[in-house]
């Protein structure tokens, strides 16, 4: 693959989960992006660190489990892939905003 395509199929794929991320914040409209994650984590008596991982995890087993079958559209390859490059996101906002005394 030339570093041009590399290039362009990267921006493509961030677009995409920037779209997807301002889809679900209009979705669960609230004031707090990390809203659910520290329900979550109240609920279950967890960090919200702890709570996202939990979330993550089902989105990681899925991708491991597309590597292992091989067999899916690019479709289904992009909506995986961009809900894991998601929860990292969402993962990375929670971090800061607990580091910067926000949360």
């Amino acid at each position: 693959m030339t570093p041009e395509r590399f290039e362009v199929l990267i921006d493509k794929q961030m677009d995409t989960c920037m779209n997807v991320l301002v889809h679900k914040a209009a979705e669960y409209a609230t004031e707090d992006r990390l809203h659910n994650f520290r329900a979550a984590a109240a609920v279950e008596g967890i960090t919200p660190r702890q709570a996202l991982a939990g979330m993550m995890a089902k989105h990681t087993v899925s991708v491991y489990d597309m590597c292992r079958a091989g067999d899916y559209s690019l479709d289904q390859w992009v909506e995986k892939i961009t809900d894991s490059i998601n929860y990292l996101l969402l993962l990375w906002a929670l971090v800061v905003d607990e580091e910067e005394g926000d949360a």
